[in-house]
């Protein structure tokens, strides 16, 4: 007998009905930048940096069109930066002030979440604090990011994000939070993230200050275990959710993490995705809403509960 898997391809209808991956508007998020100076980002046509007195207006938006979070991302102008990256903690810090916007516009309508980590906020770029010789230190870093989470916190987010891949941060800033009376801040760990080439066009949102590169302290991109060990860790220190950044070329992370994680687990599709996608768009070579539907597809079916994507919007709207 011939197996005919072609019966169930056969009209739309039928593919909707079988259906194995099906996409919500409830579980994408979408990364968004707040800044001193307001600019649109040329490397990621469609999206921008907003003023905080138009970052509410975007949470709005995205509670509007059913979203489950936003995240948000602070960005000083360079008279802000400092080496220590002050301005990451301080009250009247960019990030906390958007933080509070957003969430005087949707209070507890969408889930703000926010970018723990120095990188924005240094004069050198890196994520922590450096030694004369140029090495990031680990445990003061962590406290300093325990420090931001904190000011994060009072600022009104409901979930704080670390990207900085420092050894024990979900353990620092999980004692900072409880410490502070914020026990129901939850962590969305970054725990697999890469030294990716798919960086360079948030690099360009933030106004990056960055010379070299992150290489000591983000993962070799060469090491699939190594991911589900960084994963684990992030587990048995207290993470609530767990991320792999980036998502497409790390499916197979993704997956592997998923398998695992007892708790929810996200997946960032960053700027060099979106970017790539745009431009092949814009020159005519692909389909542009056929490629953004199957790229998140692809993360969802891979094993990711939460989608961080630049499109969130557009493909809430798609879905709805």
């Amino acid at each position: 007998m011939i197996e005919r898997p072609r019966r169930l391809r056969t009209t739309a209808a039928m593919r909707r009905l079988v259906r194995q991956t099906r996409p919500r508007p409830a579980q994408l998020v979408l990364p968004a930048f707040v800044g001193e100076t307001p600019a649109d980002i040329s490397s990621m046509p469609g999206v921008r940096r907003y003023a905080v007195g138009q970052i509410g207006d975007v949470a709005r938006a995205a509670a509007q069109k059913g979203l489950g979070g936003i995240m948000l991302f602070g960005v000083p102008d360079d008279a802000g930066k400092d080496p220590r990256g002050t301005q990451a903690w301080a009250a009247d810090g960019i990030l906390q002030r958007g933080i509070a916007a957003c969430r005087e516009a949707v209070g507890d309508d969408l889930v703000i979440m926010s970018d723990v980590c120095l990188d924005e906020f240094t004069s050198h770029g890196h994520c922590g604090f450096l030694t004369e010789d140029g090495w990031v230190l680990n445990d003061q870093t962590c406290e300093a990011y325990a420090q931001q989470a904190v000011a994060q916190a009072r600022a009104g987010s409901h979930v704080v994000a670390p990207s900085g891949m420092m050894d024990g941060q979900v353990q620092v800033i999980r004692a900072g939070l409880d410490a502070a009376g914020f026990e129901e801040v939850a962590i969305l760990a970054y725990s697999a993230k890469y030294a990716s080439a798919f960086y360079g066009p948030f690099r360009e949102a933030v106004g990056s200050s960055l010379q070299g590169d992150r290489r000591t302290y983000q993962q070799d991109p060469a090491n699939r275990r190594e991911g589900l060990k960084e994963a684990l860790l992030d587990l048995a220190e207290g993470a609530d959710m767990v991320m792999i950044k980036p998502a497409s070329h790390y499916l197979d992370v993704l997956s592997d993490v998923a398998a695992i994680s007892k708790v929810p687990v996200a997946a960032y599709q960053v700027s060099g995705e979106y970017a790539m996608i745009e431009a092949a768009a814009e020159r005519g070579w692909i389909d542009r809403r056929a490629a953004i539907e199957e790229s998140v597809t692809s993360i969802v079916r891979s094993g990711a509960d939460v989608v961080l994507t630049y499109w969130a919007l557009e493909v809430a709207q798609w879905l709805d």
